[in-house]
């Protein structure tokens, strides 16, 4: 699991083949050739890692659901006061 603030941080040397990736981090690094002159990457070296991967999520589009479906979880579970 990475979730260390710091765009492609986790290099393919880090990993272990085979292994499970779960990238929290989000960043945002420049990038002159997108409109918004940005992109979002995670803390996880996506491009390199993958190949040695099991499993790896990609940013954006990861964990973001499973944050928001917890959140709703808790705001439900907070209203009906448990």
């Amino acid at each position: 699991m990475a979730a260390i603030g710091r765009p492609n941080y986790v290099t393919a040397d880090m990993v272990k083949d085979g292994a499970i990736i779960v990238d929290v981090g989000i960043n945002r690094i420049e990038d002159a050739s997108r409109k918004s002159g940005f992109r979002l990457v995670g803390d996880v070296d996506f491009a390199h890692v993958a190949d040695k991967c099991s499993y790896i999520t990609p940013v954006p589009g990861g964990v973001g659901k499973m944050t928001i479906c917890a959140l709703m979880k808790n705001t439900l579970l907070a209203v009906e006061g448990k």
